[in-house]
C-alpha cells in the first residue's frame, strides 16, 4: 500500500528535522532537492512539501532564485527568544510544580537520575537528549495546551544552538545542579521556586552563548534574524 500523500511529506519532515537537529545538516547549509530525493527515494513533490513545513517552523529558509537552506541562528536572534522561552517554560515549571502527582514526581526522578550518569560520562549528546526530555516532561505535566503550543515553536529554532552551550567548559556541571534545583523545587510542590529556577536555568544558558559569541557562536551568523513564518 502506498503512503498517503501528506503522510508522505510529513514523514520527510520529520526525517529532514531529525538530520537538522543532529547537525548532520548544519546551519547555513544548503539543501540540494536533487541529492536528497536520491537520499530519501522520493520525488520532489513530497520533498517540497516538506520544505515548506520545515519554513514554517523557521527551521528552514527559501532564497528566491537559490533555493532552501537550513536557517542559522543569529545573536540577536537567542537575545529575542531565550527572555521568552524563560518566561514560558518557567510558567511550565510552575504549573508541573502545582499538578505533579507522586507518580510523576518519581519519573522525574528517573530521568534526573538519568541526566545525572550523563554528565558523569561526559557525554554531550547523551545529556543533551536527557536534558530536552526533561523539559519535555515538565512541559507535559503543566498540561496548559496553549503554553505548550507556543512553546514548541521556539523550542524547536533553540535547538539549532542549544546544544551548543554544553560544549563550553564546566557547563553540563553548571546545568546539571541547574535542572537538581528545579527538580526539588517542584518536588517540594513550591511552585514559585521552580519557575524561578527555571528562569534561571535558560537565562544562564543564554549568558554562556553570549560568552562563546565572541569565538563567535560555532558558524550560527546570518544577516537577518530569523522570524517566525507563523503566529507563535
Amino acid at each position: 500500500m502506498r503512503p498517503h500523500p501528506s503522510s508522505m511529506h510529513d514523514d520527510v519532515a520529520t526525517r529532514l528535522r531529525d538530520r537538522i537537529f543532529s547537525g548532520e545538516l548544519i546551519p547555513g547549509s544548503f539543501l540540494d532537492e536533487t541529492q536528497l530525493c536520491e537520499q530519501l527515494g522520493i520525488s520532489r513533490t513530497p520533498l517540497r512539501e516538506a520544505l515548506k513545513v520545515l519554513a514554517s517552523e523557521s527551521l528552514v529558509r527559501h532564497e528566491p532564485r537559490r533555493g532552501s537552506f537550513v536557517s542559522e541562528v543569529t545573536d540577536a536572534d537567542l537575545e529575542e527568544i531565550f527572555p521568552v522561552i524563560a518566561l514560558l517554560e518557567g510558567r511550565s515549571a510552575f504549573e508541573a510544580a502545582q499538578k505533579a502527582t507522586d507518580a510523576d514526581i518519581v519519573v522525574l526522578e528517573e530521568l534526573h537520575e538519568r541526566l545525572q550518569y550523563q554528565a558523569d560520562q561526559g557525554d554531550i549528546t547523551a545529556y543533551y537528549a536527557a536534558n530536552y526530555a526533561i523539559h519535555e516532561a515538565l512541559i507535559t505535566l503543566a498540561d496548559n495546551h496553549w503554553l505548550a503550543q507556543v512553546t514548541d515553536g521556539l523550542r524547536k529554532i533553540l535547538k539549532l544552538a542549544r546544544r551548543q552551550g554544553l560544549q563550553a567548559p564546566q557547563r553540563m556541571a553548571q546545568s546539571l545542579r541547574e535542572h537538581l534545583a528545579i527538580f526539588a523545587a517542584i518536588k517540594a510542590r513550591d511552585s514559585a521556586g521552580a519557575e524561578a529556577a527555571m528562569k534561571t536555568h535558560l537565562l544562564r544558558q543564554l549568558d554562556v552563548l553570549r560568552a562563546r559569541a565572541q569565538v563567535p557562536i560555532s558558524k550560527l551568523q546570518h544577516s537577518t534574524p530569523l522570524r517566525p513564518k507563523v503566529p507563535l
